[in-house]
């Protein structure tokens, strides 16, 4: 994919969580449940979460003339060793976005392919994505295939 000059996609830098936070508002923001609470507690509170995490969740950022306008997340999952691979990994695409001014121009593509070459570069042997039905299309054409023994249990709290 030929990346636009100003476009830039890399890993975040520690100084821009509240900027990768006030996207995953924006986010909740166009959804039908509108987040509650005040937007700069949640990305003060995001930001501690993500520096505290940073070997588990890994934020692919794009940003547009040195803007945050886009993430994606690359949770990294231990998995059980087995004989002859005591150090196996997986991951788990998540929380991929973009601002709504920079869509429709394939930067997501950008953004997913930067995510699974750090997946590559830390050894992972496959990534998961869990897909609405409008993205489904979008990942296929990105890498991603049908998974037929991925099974989930929806858990519900006991009380």
């Amino acid at each position: 994919m030929d990346i636009p000059e100003e476009i830039e996609i890399s890993l975040v830098r520690a100084d821009e969580y509240q900027a990768v936070a006030m996207l995953r508002w924006q986010w909740e923001t166009e959804g039908a449940t509108k987040p509650t609470g005040d937007p700069e507690a949640f990305a003060k509170e995001f930001a501690d979460w993500a520096q505290r995490n940073t070997e588990t969740h890994r934020c692919i950022v794009l940003r547009r003339n040195g803007t945050v306008v886009g993430m994606a997340w690359l949770a990294v999952v231990a998995r059980v060793p087995t004989p002859g691979s005591m150090s196996r990994a997986g991951g788990d695409l998540q929380s991929v976005y973009l601002a709504p001014e920079v869509r429709g121009r394939g930067l997501g593509e950008g953004l997913v392919a930067e995510a699974l070459d750090e997946a590559r570069r830390l050894n992972l042997k496959k990534v998961t994505v869990q897909s609405t039905t409008k993205s489904k299309n979008f990942y296929g054409r990105n890498g991603f295939i049908d998974a037929p023994k991925i099974l989930q249990a929806k858990l519900e709290a006991k009380l």
